[in-house]
């Protein structure tokens, strides 16, 4: 009798940790393709609630005060782009308890952001520097929508510099990116 007891108690201990392991929200493998500005983006898990995405494409951005000069009216710089940013999701849990979509990476963040635009396509400036650089922390949210579209948006403070020593700080950098979620593994 002692002995059944104890393998029933073993036998549901076994099974509630698996079911908790089961629905334990947690990052996943993301390939997607933007369009906003458009680019391959790739997203793996660094860890249970981090993930780190690298993306490469060609987009529009603004010219940084320091390292641009001329131009008059709306200010734009088309060029290549990378964009790499470690993410750190806060609010998984609180999703899947809500019953909230987590897949792919749905959920709310703070990251650290690097991005580096090479020489111009387009541009209505002059540029100190044909490829500069900026870095810093975001707040942001990801979120899927329907079987595979996905939105982010993230905002925060950069540094930015270019390869001759130029540079400041932006007070706010703004990030919206629209597109699909292509392979999820």
């Amino acid at each position: 009798m002692k002995k059944n007891l104890l393998s029933l108690l073993f036998f549901l201990s076994i099974t509630f940790s698996y079911a908790q392991e089961k629905n334990k929200p947690g990052t996943e493998k993301v390939l997607r393709v933007n369009f906003l500005n458009p680019g391959v983006e790739m997203e793996w898990p660094t860890g249970n609630y981090s993930t780190l995405s690298a993306e490469l494409g060609i987009g529009y951005g603004g010219g940084y005060p320091d390292l641009t000069y001329g131009g008059n009216g709306f200010i734009y710089v088309i060029s290549p782009f990378l964009d790499v940013q470690q993410k750190w999701f806060f609010n998984l849990n609180k999703r899947k308890r809500k019953n909230r979509v987590t897949d792919n990476n749905s959920g709310n963040f703070f990251s650290l952001r690097f991005i580096t635009r090479g020489s111009s396509i387009a541009e209505n400036v002059y540029r100190t520097s044909d490829t500069d650089f900026a870095i810093g922390p975001t707040w942001g949210i990801q979120r899927k929508f329907g079987k595979n579209f996905h939105l982010l948006f993230d905002i925060g403070p950069q540094y930015y510099f270019d390869t001759h020593g130029n540079g400041n700080i932006w007070p706010i950098m703004l990030q919206i990116n629209l597109g699909f979620d292509l392979k999820k593994k």
